[in-house]
């Protein structure tokens, strides 16, 4: 937390951090309720959706709300889904569960392919036109607070520091931007959204995570099915490593190929990059893309606590919104039309009470606003998955959270309730010297890659000379207690080679490419002593998805 000191201070009357999915909602939203107000909203990325990365299938009940005459308006979404199907997948083997014995809250009439950096372009060009000002390369890294008073808004970061900190030619000092009410809209594993969350204690149990993979493939025509989707469950993952695939057949004979692994995995020498390659060597995935062309890579975190670890969603100043506040429904792996619904719900409860003159205080409609759209109906029913696979396994609890939800469907109500996270998902690993170190094959270069090559897919820019944005609490941590504990698994459980374990004068050394960040935040999650902290780097750094 900081104040603004000497800095130049810009007013509005809501600032919005996050050019997602729920931050262009709430924008829009505002605008179209109040339009004498000031809203803006600062985006970390060289342009808005160039970090916005989902599988994806979009239940359009969000933009329905938003804008209801969205196709008219040209959304740029895919085909309508066609089938969707739900596999399980041995070594060799593919079976498909029946579409009837799907229960219903797994399904999702309507829904859409989309690629969600193309769609928030096009709700940025909607929130411009509204009226609403747009900041991208502009990289939130502090919030404007006086002591223990409200949130007032953010301090942007400085541009043009060296490595060590020291300014360099053609330095840019960060301003503060203050608002009545600050909407904080990072998603998932947001800097901002943890500091305060921690500061105003809002945290109810410890949110869960995945770590999301994804390529986009080109496949010729006779392979691609517009609309298909495909999800699977087991191979390449053990039944204690809980995750699962997807392929997702899009316009322009485009497949969204992705693997999903939750970041409670157990085993230190995983490596979620290196499963996703394994899992596009399987038959059933396999077909698919021979013969097509790899065109994107990128990775992300995704929510998956579920109900139980949604947080306090108000704080005197403001308020979190989409997957900063984690409303992805991990049984259906969909979080896009509840971050719209929840940016909308923000925004009615914020429109309100600017109408009454009231500013930086907390407003206690904020959250029951944002619930009574339908994200804690959906959240609710769907309580127990998470719970249930992490502590019975894949084939258990996926058979386990069936019937739970079949029974809640038909009996409007769950015989169980075990809606509790027992721990963080950095404390699930097991020491290195009670598994089988895991190994994998080197890549063929057609089907599997490595991380260098999928890293220059992401469109990266990092300037090399600027402060390292991945924080250690403790520089020496690394090799001192992960090292002999759990054999360091920082460069495995990272998908872009950002961490490194190498030898200087016969002593080992942790090394770290920060320039290699996708930001994907698996490393502020998963690392077992809690020692590395994700913070922005420069506004425009880290990737710049194309069609994700």
């Amino acid at each position: 937390m900081a104040e603004a000191g000497n800095r130049e201070t810009l007013a509005t009357d809501v600032l919005i951090v996050g050019a997602g999915p729920s931050g262009l909602a709430a924008a829009i939203r505002l605008k179209q309720r109040h339009p004498e107000l000031s809203v803006t909203v600062v985006e970390k990325a060289a342009e808005v959706g160039g970090h916005i990365l989902s599988g994806a299938v979009m239940d359009p009940v969000g933009l329905d709300a938003l804008i209801p005459d969205w196709r008219l308006k040209g959304a740029p979404v895919g085909p309508d889904v066609t089938r969707d199907t739900y596999h399980y997948l041995t070594e060799r083997g593919d079976f498909a569960l029946p579409h009837a014995l799907v229960p219903p809250q797994m399904k999702t009439p309507g829904a859409v392919i989309v690629s969600l950096g193309d769609l928030v372009r096009w709700m940025g060009e909607q929130a411009a036109e509204l009226g609403v000002d747009i900041f991208p390369m502009t990289a939130a890294v502090d919030v404007l607070r006086s002591g223990k008073g409200p949130v007032r808004g953010i301090i942007t970061g400085d541009l043009g520091r060296d490595r060590d900190g020291n300014p360099k030619p053609g330095f840019a000092e960060g301003i503060a931007l203050e608002a009545k009410y600050t909407l904080i809209a990072e998603g998932a594993r947001g800097s901002l959204a943890r500091q305060i969350m921690g500061d105003f204690n809002l945290e109810r149990q410890p949110q869960k995570y995945g770590l999301g993979i994804k390529e986009v493939w080109e496949v010729p025509a006779g392979q691609h099915n517009p609309g298909q989707v495909d999800h699977y469950l087991g191979f390449p993952l053990d039944n204690d490593t809980a995750g699962g695939g997807f392929v997702y057949h899009a316009a322009d004979r485009k497949l969204y190929v992705g693997l999903v692994t939750y970041l409670d995995y157990r085993d230190p020498t995983l490596s979620p990059f290196d499963e996703f390659q394994r899992f596009k060597l399987h038959p059933s995935v396999r077909k698919q893309l021979e013969g097509g062309t790899r065109i994107s890579y990128g990775a992300r975190a995704v929510t998956a606590g579920g109900w139980q670890s949604v947080p306090t969603l108000a704080f005197p100043g403001g308020g979190l919104i989409g997957c900063a506040a984690g409303f992805m429904n991990a049984p259906r792996l969909k979080a896009i039309h509840n971050a719209i619904l929840s940016g909308i719900g923000a925004a009615d409860a914020v429109g309100a009470v600017l109408a009454k003159g009231r500013q930086h205080d907390l407003i206690a409609d904020f959250g029951p606003s944002i619930m009574r759209t339908g994200i804690a109906r959906e959240l609710q029913g769907v309580a127990n998955a998470k719970p249930l696979w992490s502590r019975f396994g894949t084939v258990a609890g996926s058979l386990l959270i069936g019937a739970e939800l079949w029974w809640r469907a038909i009996f409007k109500r769950s015989p169980i309730n075990l809606r509790f996270h027992r721990h963080q998902d950095r404390e699930r690993l097991k020491p290195i010297n009670a598994v089988t170190p895991r190994t994998y094959a080197k890549p063929d270069g057609k089907l599997t890659f490595d991380r260098t090559s999928s890293v220059f897919l992401a469109n990266l820019a990092h300037d090399e000379d600027q402060p390292v944005h991945l924080r250690l609490a403790d520089p020496a941590v690394p090799i001192r207690e992960n090292l002999p504990r759990f054999g360091e698994p920082a460069p495995l459980y990272c998908p872009a080679g950002v961490y490194e374990v190498a030898q200087e004068g016969g002593a080992p050394v942790f090394r770290i490419h920060a320039a290699n960040c996708v930001h994907c935040k698996t490393c502020d999650i998963k690392d077992p002593a809690g020692n590395i902290t994700w913070v922005p780097p420069e506004g425009g750094s880290g990737p710049n998805y194309s069609g994700m």
